[in-house]
């Protein structure tokens, strides 16, 4: 069976003992075996900040972006066959392995656009500069910098292209090299991107390393000048934030976590239009693209009690459409979830959903197309209703990371709508699907202190957007509480995490030679 190494010092190295087998989820066929046993990380990180960090911040913006333009050239020329390790690794159908691997590439393109835009500059001016006496030679400007660490990228396993992507290029664009951990269920797409990128030395050396296997203690060893960006489980987020050498160091931490999102429909928007079909399509998609494994994806759909039979109605109808089974057979449209504990903690979830209502959707003799009998991690998509004005204290405090969302019926105002989606205590994104300017407006200022990004559906909008799931490298991907506190993308904003402010105070000529 084949080993995954990891990329670390400079060299590919395979970790002793047994590891951990990955497998395809819809047959449970072993693919690889990943261990990082016995690797030494402290020496891993150690030269990515003396190898990697200054190769780096040798570059100006412009240069480092080409680097970027280097790495999404690098993985279109292997698209298709990253299309099927995404298929035969990640349980993903190929439209499924092309948003992750495509989105991939898009940010990193689109960073490197950004490179491309700021020229031959190695620090950034934070703002405009501020006289501060009486003349305008003394003079203030915010300035940042790259700081002197590494970036430790903790990845999940829905993403493993995208997810890795998403990271690397901001931190490599601010000048700092990075060590990339990927979740091991599914590093077989991550560790062949690393293979190309090394075997095409499109990086400098230290600049990007690629842990496959257990993280250890690699958090053990962090300093003052690294930080950590972590996408997982709100749980793991506490116990990075709370290690010692976390603490002590002052070290930064980026969280995307638990993200309980949600879909409101508009009391004007009538059954038909098209702003509903967009609703319905852009539902149907979060639950069933990935298998519902998305920290974007609807969970909760709030409509108006008096319209929340039909769209009950309307969505099973759509999801009786949606054939499970093996992602590499042609017309199934959902394939299994990621792991065997996926597919356990989904089915408890959903059990836990149903106590705080009533299951309307949802085929428990499930027989997925093309998989031998009693094989492969699935779950058929799964529509719960709760009663108006129920507490639902379930379907409003937990998260279930599969195709499984729960309608829930509002009294058809703004303010009861923003109510119940900010009861999620934090999201990453939630939507409005309305042509109402006053009621979206309203809507909108509710949910915005809750959420990172807010979508709005409407028919103005229908024929060009990607829908509420999709993260776009020029907007902010995070959000407050649940969500893990964290920002990341939105444009050069992504730079931020990776570099240092400081302000400089003195003479306005020596400040701006500087600057420039």
């Amino acid at each position: 069976m084949k080993t995954l190494g990891s990329y670390v010092g400079g060299r590919w190295v395979e970790g002793s003992g047994e590891g951990e087998t990955l497998v395809n989820p819809a047959t449970e066929e072993p693919l690889a075996r990943a261990s990082t046993e016995g690797l030494d990380r402290a020496k891993a990180l150690a030269y990515a900040r003396d190898v990697g960090g200054p190769a780096l911040r040798a570059l100006t913006f412009e240069q480092r972006g080409a680097l970027l333009k280097a790495m999404c050239d690098a993985l279109v020329a292997h698209r298709d066959e990253l299309l099927d390790l995404a298929v035969a690794n990640g349980g993903n159908t190929r439209s499924d392995a092309k948003f992750d691997v495509d989105g991939a590439t898009f940010t990193l393109s689109t960073y490197a656009e950004i490179g491309r835009s700021l020229g031959a500059r190695k620090v950034l001016a934070d703002g405009e500069g501020v006289t501060l006496g009486r003349s305008p030679r003394f003079h203030g400007q915010h300035l940042a910098v790259p700081r002197h660490g590494v970036a430790i990228h903790i990845n999940a396993f829905n993403f493993p292209a995208w997810g890795l992507a998403e990271k690397a290029a901001c931190a490599l664009l601010a000048g700092m090299p990075v060590v990339s951990k990927p979740a091991s269920s599914s590093a077989l797409v991550a560790h062949r991107i690393m293979q190309i990128l090394v075997d095409g030395k499109v990086l400098p050396e230290g600049a990007l390393s690629l842990l496959v296997g257990s993280v250890g203690d690699l958090l053990h060893h962090v300093g003052p000048q690294d930080v950590v960006a972590f996408t997982g489980s709100s749980q793991t987020g506490i116990k990075i934030r709370s290690l010692p050498q976390v603490i002590g160091n002052s070290v930064r931490v980026n969280v995307e976590a638990d993200s309980l999102n949600a879909a409101v429909l508009g009391p004007d928007v009538e059954p038909g239009s098209e702003t509903y079909e967009l609703f319905l399509k852009d539902v149907l998609r979060d639950m069933t693209q990935k298998a519902g494994q998305k920290c974007t994806a609807i969970r909760r759909v709030l409509a108006p009690a008096g319209a929340a039979d039909r769209v009950r109605d309307d969505l099973a109808d759509r999801l009786r459409a949606v054939v499970v089974g093996n992602p590499a057979h042609e017309g199934v449209r959902m394939g299994p979830v990621a792991t065997a504990q996926q597919h356990r903690d989904v089915r408890d979830g959903i059990d836990l959903l149903a106590r705080d209502g009533r299951l309307v959707f949802g085929v428990s003799d499930l027989k997925p197309v093309g998989v031998p009998d009693g094989k492969g991690f699935f779950v058929g998509p799964v529509l719960i209703e709760v009663e108006p004005g129920a507490s639902a204290p379930n379907v409003h405090g937990h998260e279930v990371f599969g195709p499984a969302s729960t309608i829930v019926p509002y009294d058809g105002t703004a303010g009861d709508a923003a109510a119940l989606v900010s009861r999620g205590n934090g999201g990453l994104v939630s939507s409005v699907y309305s042509d109402d300017a006053d009621f979206t407006g309203d809507v909108v200022l509710g949910l915005a202190p809750f959420h990172g990004r807010v979508f709005l559906g409407s028919a103005k909008i229908a024929e060009m957007s990607p829908g509420p799931g999709t993260v776009l490298p020029h907007l902010v991907h995070g959000g407050p509480g649940r969500a893990g506190g964290g920002e990341e993308l939105g444009g050069l904003r992504g730079l931020a995490f990776y570099m240092q402010r400081v302000a400089l105070e003195g003479s306005r000529p020596v400040i701006e030679k500087i600057v420039s």
